[in-house]
């Protein structure tokens, strides 16, 4: 499985993802899911993968040789915008190719993608690529993007992060996210890709792989589990007498009343019906002796 995060904020980008893909508790391999390409001081982009490993890497392949889709590629593009076309159009290619095939063996096509950079000229920018082709961008108000196993990570970051968030802080609570999910789910593995782009950069000068020795990320997992615990433990437990209000579990809601509670009835008692008797057939012979005394 996958889990990756990227943020788009005011002083740049942060893109984080994990590299387990496995198809079975028995087998599990390796691969790399974040993607980087630059063209000198021009333009910068990074993509990381979900879905389909063979039809991600497929797409991958085709960026990567600059291969015209519509007369653009990644290396000609105006734009972030039109290089999110170019890998929309990068995966309607693939489909074209696979599906029928797909179908035949019963195999969905699975493809989804964070994608996101800069162009010299313009801002920092973000996009969700779907198995489609279409593609949603990230904006002030939603200004993260999740793939793969999201559900995990998802509360710290809608907790912590807003468009304004610094870079630093965003990066460390990407890794939180990470690190909650690792410890959910078993399909989510080290080691991570992790790029934090500073705005107007144009270059990956903040790139690091981590793995379990990776002393920050030792720390992250140390100490988020701790400060977890000692939070829980900090927080009163309920009181149910009503002696300390704010404690006070039973106060009753005020737009909605009590479930009401059903309780069974006396129980009805069966009155039996009635047999019918049956009635007393005379032997013949019995009749026949009355009839002769």
């Amino acid at each position: 499985m996958t889990y990756c995060v990227g943020l788009c904020l005011k002083d740049g980008l942060v893109f984080l993802s994990d590299t387990r893909t496995n198809a079975g508790v028995d087998q599990i391999g390796t691969f790399r899911k974040m993607s980087l390409f630059q063209k000198d001081k021009d333009r910068l982009f990074t993509l990381m993968s979900a879905g389909n490993l063979a039809i991600t890497q497929a797409v991958k392949e085709i960026l990567l040789q600059g291969q015209l889709l519509n007369g653009k590629n990644l290396w000609n593009v105006e734009n972030t915008h039109d290089a999110a076309v170019v890998v929309g159009d990068a995966i309607k290619q693939v489909y074209e190719r696979d599906h029928k095939a797909l179908e035949k063996a019963g195999i969905d096509f699975n493809c989804n993608l964070i994608f996101g950079g800069q162009v010299k000229g313009e801002r920092p920018r973000l996009f969700n690529i779907y198995s489609a082709g279409n593609f949603i961008e990230a904006t002030p108000e939603t200004c993260y993007f999740q793939i793969g196993e999201s559900k995990y990570g998802k509360p710290i970051l809608d907790r912590v992060i807003s468009f304004d968030t610094p870079l630093n802080l965003a990066t460390k609570c990407a890794l939180i996210s990470m690190d909650s999910t690792l410890n959910s789910n078993i399909s989510v593995g080290l080691p991570l890709d992790l790029l934090v782009y500073e705005k107007n950069s144009l270059q990956a000068s903040k790139f690091v792989t981590m793995d379990e020795s990776n002393p920050y990320f030792q720390m992250i997992h140390e100490l988020w589990g701790e400060k977890l615990r000692a939070a829980f433990n900090s927080i009163a437990e309920p009181s149910w007498s009503g002696a300390a209000p704010s404690k006070s579990i039973a106060t009753p809601a005020k737009k909605m009343g009590a479930i009401p509670i059903h309780r069974a009835g006396k129980a009805v008692k069966k009155v039996a019906s009635p047999t019918k008797t049956a009635s007393r057939v005379i032997p013949k012979k019995t009749m026949t002796r009355k009839a002769k005394g």
